[in-house]
């Protein structure tokens, strides 16, 4: 295990022989760092976190620190970071609050950029980009290949379905649907993420009949149960992106941006 001899690591913490450990690096107690991954220069570690495999660190990030939210009173809460995430520049990640589920979660192949920040109870997936500066604020769930523009700020208890995108300096506060694209301050919808869509593989048909639920939520001039309705009566059973977009909806709990 390579550790520069200018970092400091705690006794309690759990390393793989594998893990490489750049300079003025600060290793704290109960922290977990799981085969080949790799943390460059300047990084601090507190525990309790369990980081999976193969993740790098660039320079400056602070990774699993106590929440600043008024309410943490130094209770014992966690950070999981899962595999093949990178981390670039000054990146910021809290730990969660007993007020949650004390937990904060970080899938795997994420690229969050220089200055991006996580706060307190985030639940966030996999194939995500959070470009420069974003931030989410505490108890935001993040699904799977969302894309957070640079300079984006998320509201509290916020939730960005599977697909969906967030143009720079967005400022959002209430749910975005998957598969959904908004931007501005405040954020406002302009389409469907179609270029996401389809460089995730996803089919032409299927486009298609998102774009088709799209316009019942947002063209048709319904309430959001008629617009539920509509899709539902649509063929959902062979389709999971149009389920996956009907339940982001139904499970919305401060609304969604419309």
């Amino acid at each position: 295990m390579p550790i520069h001899s200018s970092s400091l690591i705690d006794s309690s913490a759990k390393i793989h022989d594998s893990v490489e450990i750049g300079p003025f690096c600060t290793i704290g107690a109960d922290v977990e760092i799981e085969a080949g991954t790799i943390l460059k220069s300047h990084i601090v570690v507190k525990g309790p976190s369990k980081i999976g495999p193969n993740n790098i660190f660039l320079q400056f990030c602070t990774i699993g620190e106590d929440t600043p939210d008024k309410k943490y009173k130094d209770e014992r809460t966690e950070l999981i970071i899962g595999s093949n995430n990178i981390f670039r520049e000054g990146v910021t990640v809290h730990r969660g609050t007993i007020q949650d589920k004390g937990l904060t979660k970080i899938g795997d192949n994420n690229l969050l950029m220089a200055y991006a920040h996580v706060a307190h109870d985030c639940e966030v997936g996999d194939y995500n980009v959070f470009a420069n500066n974003s931030g989410i604020a505490g108890h935001v769930n993040v699904g799977n290949k969302v894309t957070i523009g640079a300079l984006t700020t998320i509201h509290q208890f916020c939730q960005m379905g599977d697909y969906s995108f967030a143009g720079m300096n967005s400022s959002i506060t209430m749910d975005v649907p998957a598969f959904v694209k908004v931007a501005s301050n405040p954020a406002r919808v302009v389409g469907l993420n179609t270029i996401g869509m389809d460089r995730g593989g996803i089919s032409k048909d299927t486009i298609q009949k998102l774009k088709d639920a799209y316009r019942l939520v947002y063209r048709k001039s319904l309430s959001i149960e008629e617009a539920i309705k509509a899709i539902e009566a649509m063929d959902l059973s062979s389709n999971n992106e149009l389920n996956t977009f009907l339940n982001s909806i139904k499970s919305s709990k401060r609304g969604i941006l419309r």
